[in-house]
């Protein structure tokens, strides 16, 4: 019966330190999951260069992970101005980073200006059109036009300025197929939905499918900047400033190069 006893006892000892050895390496394998995950709120348009840069980032800083939220910088703004979590915002226009700053939604001191693009005439890698320049458009030889929505998509906006310089934007109306970002202007023309179609420099540098015919003069539109902040809402305030400066860095200034940003 003794025996029975110390058997039970020791059983018990066992199983508890079992369960304290449990719990320790629960808690070292907890201790290595990442504690920060930073929800970036960028430009459609720096899609592929911020998803090369993202693995590169999360080694260089363990601990915070990265989530992507593309779409159109108007866009993108209305949603953190109407309560959507975000902790970076990148925008493809200094308009809609200004329009944020004055409504006091970013930290004013974290803006920094981190590449710029230009505009450029594309159309179907197979086409056999031959324009040179924006000049040269006719709207009378065209049954379509991709270009961004004006008045939420900053390369649509750009492009309309581009057109009143050119005197074309009233003969065009009846031409243009509009898109909800830059994407989705690329791949109008990619599927052959439109002849032509008006994208930044760095979006046809990425398709295997659209050659550039033209490039927009620089006198003819606003510069094409592109401006990043902390959001003001942000809980992660200094890991969202790591990723800004990790932007700038020498490695981030090359990913922007080698995907067609200036």
């Amino acid at each position: 019966m003794t025996n029975s006893i110390l058997f039970i006892v020791l059983a018990v000892f066992l199983a508890g330190c079992s369960d304290t050895n449990e719990s320790e390496h629960t808690e070292s394998v907890n201790q290595k999951t990442p504690t920060v995950e930073l929800l970036i709120s960028a430009a459609a348009s720096l899609t592929d260069a911020l998803e090369e840069l993202k693995e590169p980032f999360e080694k260089a800083h363990e601990g915070i992970t990265v989530t992507y939220n593309f779409g159109s910088s108007g866009k993108l703004a209305k949603t953190i101005e109407n309560g959507a979590p975000s902790d970076v915002f990148l925008s493809a226009s200094s308009k809609d980073m200004n329009d944020m700053e004055d409504k006091g939604l970013l930290i004013n001191e974290s803006r920094i200006d981190f590449t710029e693009n230009a505009l450029v005439l594309i159309t179907h890698q197979d086409s056999d059109r031959t324009i040179s320049s924006f000049k040269e458009i006719d709207p009378a030889a065209m049954d379509h036009l991709a270009m961004g929505e004006p008045e939420s998509v900053p390369v649509g906006r750009y492009t309309k300025e581009t057109f009143e310089s050119l005197d074309l934007w009233n003969s065009l109306q009846d031409k243009l197929v509009l898109g909800s970002d830059v994407r989705q202007v690329l791949t109008h023309v990619e599927m052959g939905n439109a002849d032509y179609g008006v994208v930044y420099s760095s979006d046809a540098f990425v398709s295997d499918d659209v050659k550039v015919l033209a490039e927009a003069d620089a006198d003819w539109h606003e510069q094409i900047v592109y401006p990043g902040a902390v959001v003001a809402e942000s809980k992660h305030q200094d890991a969202a400033q790591l990723f800004l400066d990790y932007l700038t860095s020498d490695e981030g200034k090359e990913t922007l190069q080698k995907f067609g940003f200036k």
